[in-house]
């Protein structure tokens, strides 16, 4: 016999912690301003992550080290005042928490009063562990993130799959452990092997959520412009295209440059 799965009219940290226990599987996608964020709100996504991804997919950059605080607050308080229902959990750029437990601080604190957003994320285990417990200590809900970690990119000089080696996997694991531990209410898992993430999320209690990570842990998160087909050249095995908006973007430009020269927009109906 199903049951029912309750209806959150606002999705909390608490929210995401009973839908773990309640086996329902947690939906996040990645959102950067007012209009798209209003449009995945509406549709009734749990969790927004204003990810560090901006630096990628809104500013061209080629790692997502380039991005600022100021510029992931603004694009935190855009996404804010979108939405009604979905939790919005905001990274820390690189180089605003690691190694200063007191500039973390300071840092979460700005994200959290000059964008309005719920919770912070940061990447990385036990060597990040005091910048976690410090912000915690201020009451601000931490999201960990383990397994590929981007910010670490010229560390590792590859995006490929993590922990696939019975070293790093016990590490993670144990990191893992520690970050529930320590008192973060979610973990992403990012490019492990899908036996691992499992155990991971079996061993947890709170809400693990995958990406690249596969289909046993509690929820997935994807890139907005990656799953929409805005973005052509980035192929992940773990990426699902729900749309192709390259294509039919560039078809709508290409017939409104067409309208436009051959004299056919605006028509009559279209002019005041």
């Amino acid at each position: 016999m199903s049951v029912a799965k309750k209806q959150y009219k606002r999705v909390t940290v608490k929210s995401l912690i009973e839908m773990k226990a309640n086996n329902e599987k947690i939906a996040m996608l990645t959102a950067y301003d007012y209009t798209m964020a209003k449009i995945v709100d509406h549709a009734g996504i749990d969790v927004i992550l204003v990810g560090d991804s901006a630096s990628n997919v809104m500013a061209g950059h080629e790692t997502t080290l380039p991005i600022t605080l100021d510029q992931m607050i603004y694009h935190a308080s855009s996404v804010v005042r979108a939405i009604d229902r979905a939790l919005i959990v905001v990274d820390l750029p690189f180089g605003t928490y690691q190694g200063n437990s007191r500039k973390a601080l300071n840092s979460a604190i700005r994200i959290m009063k000059e964008s309005g957003g719920h919770a912070v994320k940061l990447e990385g285990g036990a060597e990040i562990s005091k910048s976690i417990s410090r912000i915690l200590s201020a009451g601000i809900p931490v999201m960990a993130h383990l397994g590929l970690t981007p910010q670490s990119i010229y560390k590792f000089g590859t995006y490929t799959v993590r922990a696939k080696e019975e070293e790093e996997a016990k590490k993670l694991i144990e990191d893992a452990l520690l970050l529930e531990k320590l008192g973060c209410y979610a973990l992403v898992l990012e490019k492990v092997p899908a036996t691992l993430a499992k155990k991971v999320a079996d061993k947890l209690t709170i809400p693990v959520i995958g990406i690249g990570a596969g289909a046993d842990v509690d929820g997935q998160v994807l890139v907005m412009h990656d799953m929409l087909g805005m973005t052509h050249e980035f192929n992940p095995r773990f990426l699902r295209r729900y749309l192709n908006l390259y294509e039919e973007m560039t078809n709508a430009f290409q017939n409104y440059i067409k309208d436009v020269k051959s004299l056919d927009f605006p028509n009559k109906k279209e002019q005041y």
